[in-house]
């Protein structure tokens, strides 16, 4: 049976390296850093999401070390069965204090926390409105749910209220959207959001994992920046990107939402719980966010000048000011050609085309870090000025 299988998904595989879509992985033999060894080269890395830089700070490594030694590597459990330390309650008390929320839950990814919201609420007597750029894992949480779905186009306030009324009838309704939209840096326009939750009764979540750590005056995220902490009922995020960049993630709601979760939600209930070596550092880098803002305004710095250089070289990049600096070429099999460019000239960036990207959007998507020097910025924005086709 496979042989005919075979055949068909090598089919598959040579229409999308034909198409310019294969997406390689690249091998790094160096901790993740603002500078990485990749085949054997040493090459600045403008691609992780490392925004903070983290992933390799020395205090966190010696956390992690020290949390080996106290809670040992792994739980072998869910949490409700016997996989639940001190150490998880503690993180989780912390995340609810730094993001100004009653609770919070946490779990193995935010991939898996999209996936353990949705079925939980909602049924069939209820709607969630969402964004129609939303992430991958909120698209599938919702498909896992018996409510009724609506979509509004990015950022459109207009179509979110036709929405709103189409879902009057609804039992529940919650509207979900990105804080930050990890392909473009645009961020959503939370206020106004609220504003038509609070006209038409609705609840509001926030998937929050591209700005937690370092957007807002301190880095609580994008209810922090717009002023609307106390009127989000759902914040999902990740520990993998800002916070440390390990893994893990967590839902940060009402009381009675994550009491509900605990109970119901899957993906909290089957998965084996975060290793305590990952939520011990995490409760080390939130000590680093609370008493230091020396790197978000690195990293506000670093964004600045390298957009900056790039509209003055006049590349099309879109607007903004977050870390994310979509860098747009148009053509897949040219953006993947120019990454492989920027990869001889030493930096370390990806091209992305569809699906993670609508066909004829193709692009380069550069993150700056607090790790990147003055000089890393200008290297890279002089690389993009040789590798300009």
């Amino acid at each position: 049976m496979f042989t005919n299988v075979r055949e068909q998904l090598r089919t598959t595989l040579d229409e999308i390296t034909e198409a310019g879509l294969l997406k390689p992985e690249r091998v790094i033999s160096t901790p993740q850093s603002s500078q990485v060894s990749v085949a054997g080269r040493e090459v600045l890395n403008f691609c992780a999401n490392n925004y903070l830089g983290l992933a390799d700070d020395p205090t966190v490594v010696e956390a992690a070390k020290q949390a080996l030694d106290r809670w040992g590597f792994g739980m072998a459990s869910v949490r409700f069965i016997c996989g639940t330390q001190e150490v998880h309650k503690e993180l989780e008390s912390r995340l609810s204090d730094f993001l100004g929320m009653e609770d919070t839950v946490l779990y193995s990814s935010c991939f898996d926390a999209n996936g353990g919201v949705f079925e939980t609420l909602l049924d069939a007597q209820d709607a969630v409105i969402s964004d129609a750029l939303n992430h991958a894992s909120i698209i599938d949480g919702i498909r896992l749910s018996k409510a009724q779905r609506f979509r509004y186009a990015n950022r459109d306030m207009a179509e979110l209220e036709a929405r709103l009324k189409e879902a009057s009838e609804a039992r529940r309704r919650l509207i979900v959207t990105d804080g930050v939209f990890s392909m473009d840096g645009y961020l959503a326009p939370l206020r106004e959001i609220c504003d038509l939750a609070d006209q038409y009764d609705a609840m509001v979540m926030v998937d929050d994992s591209h700005a937690v750590g370092f957007v807002g005056l301190t880095g609580r995220g994008t209810p922090e920046l717009h002023g609307v902490t106390d009127r989000i009922d759902i914040i999902t995020g990740t520990l993998g990107k800002a916070l440390g960049g390990a893994s893990g993630g967590y839902v940060a709601a009402r009381t009675e939402i994550c009491e509900l979760l605990r109970q119901r939600s899957r993906p909290y209930l089957f998965s084996n719980s975060l290793a305590p070596v990952i939520a011990s550092a995490s409760l080390r880098i939130l000590d680093l966010l609370e008493t230091s803002s020396e790197a978000r305004e690195r990293l506000r710095a670093n964004t600045a000048r390298f957009r900056d250089g790039m509209t003055a070289a006049g590349f099309d990049i879109l607007p903004g000011d977050h870390p994310i600096v979509p860098v747009m070429i148009g053509d897949a099999a040219e953006a993947g050609a120019m990454a492989e460019r920027l990869l001889d000239l030493g930096i370390y960036v990806i091209g992305f085309s569809y699906p993670v990207v609508p066909h004829g959007q193709a692009r380069i998507r550069v993150q700056l870090s607090a790790a990147h020097s003055e000089q890393d910025v200008e290297r890279a924005l002089q690389a993009f000025a040789q590798a300009r086709g």
